[in-house]
């Protein structure tokens, strides 16, 4: 048995199939362009490495390519009599996770963890604001990341990966001096890790820093390649940062350039919100509408997510639904969150629901309504997942009615609450 770079057993006896391997899961943690052919070559020299062939379905999940993520996890499944008991453990880890079974995976990844803390291809989908501590819809999400990665710490020291993991939870949780100091270490380790320069990116938007965002950026992005994962989005912190100096015109050929759906591959769940995201934002910095591209994205959206279940997924297409005025469709998906609900597999259900009617409220220029249905749920909309910088979509929305509603003590007031950074919304002035 060999050890993969992070020191666990793999029931291999091929060195050159650890090596594609341990350079496959590089890849895919740092999302960079290959760890599927990476997995490929482990396959090749050991067909029945099962964790090579689990990896590999990992890496198609990634990009919503499920019929070879399956495949994968079935001939993981052929070579499980070879497996030490971690290994066992992390496949039936990833089967559940590939099963779309959020709560139990979750459950056995913490399980898991606790025994074999180091499995970094474990703890990676539950360590992100897209993963299932991320996307859990409950309170306290974001402490509860950081709790789980704060007491893994000690088991990584100075890997480059989970440091830059670290300093996103801490940033998410407003610790930003500490984000920097771990962003940066893990960059200098590993400057090529695409996830550590989208980091960065969310540490500089924090602290209103676009100048030094868009140099860094422009920089990084120049030799990341435009099928890499990130790639959309990386582009979108761009023309966040475009919007937030009032450069629309740049801020729209970057979106016309490498996040419009129409022309530019993203993930399914990064084209339709970074998409969204910022048709909306463009026009609460005071753009016009654009009305065929939200027709075409909320087309796109109910092609990639054609059913509730993924609250974050969810409030962008209520929000695309909203702008071309399909009621109907906004009040089909709520019933369909209800009966998810039901099972408790949408605890962000009313979330989701609240910001639906503001969405709504703000097409019918009912300010005060935009404002009665988002003032309740204002503190808890991390339940619905992303990044703060994502949901600042919420937050700006918000600024929006106070200012069309005239009322300028409320927006004072929350302007003051708010923490450091820009708001690019016309009409706060």
């Amino acid at each position: 048995m060999l050890d993969d770079r992070y020191g666990s057993g793999l029931s291999t006896s091929s060195a050159t199939a650890r090596d594609a391997y341990d350079e496959g899961v590089d890849l895919l943690l740092s999302g960079n362009v290959g760890p599927a052919a990476a997995f490929d070559r482990a396959i090749a020299a050991d067909p029945g490495f099962a964790l090579a062939h689990v990896a590999r379905a990992r890496s198609f999940q990634l990009v919503g390519d499920m019929a070879p993520a399956r495949e994968s996890i079935a001939a993981a499944r052929l070579g499980a009599d070879r497996l030490s008991a971690r290994e066992a453990s992390h496949l039936a880890f990833f089967e559940l996770l590939l099963a779309n079974d959020a709560n139990l995976a979750l459950a056995r990844a913490r399980r898991h963890l606790e025994t074999w803390p180091r499995d970094a291809m474990v703890l990676s989908p539950c360590a992100s604001v897209f993963g299932l501590i991320g996307f859990s819809g409950v309170a306290g999400r974001e402490r509860d990341q950081l709790v789980l990665l704060d007491g893994l710490a000690r088991h990584y020291g100075d890997d480059a990966w989970f440091l830059c993991t670290h300093a996103f939870a801490l940033d998410e949780t407003g610790d930003r001096a500490t984000a920097r100091e771990k962003i940066e270490r893990g960059m200098a380790l590993a400057p090529r890790n695409a996830h550590g320069a989208h980091i960065r990116a969310h540490i500089h938007y924090e602290d209103g820093e676009q100048a030094a965002s868009m140099r860094y950026l422009r920089n990084w992005i120049a030799d990341y390649p435009p099928e890499a994962i990130l790639h959309c989005h990386l582009n979108w912190h761009l023309a966040l940062c475009e919007l937030e100096i009032g450069d629309a015109a740049a801020a729209w050929r970057i979106y016309a350039e490498h996040i419009d759906p129409a022309t530019k591959w993203g993930p399914a769940l990064n084209t339709l919100t970074d998409g969204v995201s910022f048709l909306w934002r463009a026009e609460l910095a005071g753009a016009a509408r654009d009305p065929a591209q939200w027709r075409n994205l909320d087309t796109f959206g109910k092609k990639v997510f054609p059913r509730a279940g993924l609250a974050f997924a969810d409030v962008h297409i209520a929000l695309a639904d909203a702008v071309t005025g399909k009621g109907d469709d906004i009040q089909a998906r709520l019933r369909q969150l209800d009966e998810l609900a039901l099972s408790g597999r949408a605890p962000a259900a009313p979330v989701v629901a609240a910001l639906a009617t503001a969405f709504t409220a703000f097409q019918a220029a009912d300010w005060n309504g935009v404002i009665a249905a988002i003032e309740p749920i204002a503190g808890e909309h991390e339940r619905i997942g992303g990044s703060r910088a994502q949901r600042d979509l919420v937050e700006f929305t918000l600024l929006k009615a106070y200012a069309n509603a005239g009322r300028f003590s409320d927006l004072q007031r929350y302007v003051g609450s708010r923490r450091m950074g820009a708001a690019p919304v016309a009409g706060l002035a």
